[in-house]
């Protein structure tokens, strides 16, 4: 299939926020993304981004049957490793389903890989939902494997009033 790789612009942030819909869908979590189009653009394309992304995008003849030709993206940030130094994070990595097994996915996992090696990490990290057989098997096809079954980690959060309980010291 005929799609390119690039970096993502503010004008991509349309498309971004539909696949991100789409994604949570998809995951059974739509009740879950707070975040609007105006987030993107001003977490993503101010002076000190807090992510960068990738859009995998088809030429106008093989659009979308609802009319898009971009059809995947993926977040990334850079963070660190107190053990292995510099790492990247893949916060999202989503093609639609009329465009998967196509290899777009793998090709925006490899670009997120490059630009991480090509910053000096070390790993690739990421989260997978446990129930998401097909996305699993396709990671551990690349070569990644489970921290959470391998070493016990679990990943945490702390949100909301947690959150501004924990900032103000309150137990």
């Amino acid at each position: 299939m005929d799609f390119t790789i690039r970096a993502a612009t503010l004008e991509d942030c349309k498309d971004i926020s539909r696949m991100i819909l789409e994604l949570a869908e998809y995951e059974k979590v739509s009740d879950q993304v707070k975040i609007t189009q105006r987030d993107l653009e001003q977490d993503g394309f101010s002076k000190n981004p807090f992510f960068h992304g990738i859009i995998a995008e088809v030429p106008e003849h093989l659009k979308s049957r609802e009319g898009h030709t971009k059809v995947g993206y993926s977040l990334y940030f850079y963070t660190y490793s107190s053990w292995k130094g510099r790492a990247v994070y893949m916060e999202d990595l989503y093609v639609m389903p009329e465009f998967r097994g196509k290899g777009i996915g793998k090709a925006l996992m490899s670009k997120v890989s490059q630009l991480g090696l090509a910053a000096g990490c070390t790993q690739l990290n990421f989260t997978v939902l446990d129930w998401n057989k097909s996305s699993l098997d396709f990671y551990l096809k690349q070569g990644c494997w489970d921290v959470t079954s391998d070493l016990g980690y679990h990943c945490m959060r702390c949100e909301g009033d947690a959150l501004e309980n924990l900032a103000q010291g309150d137990l």
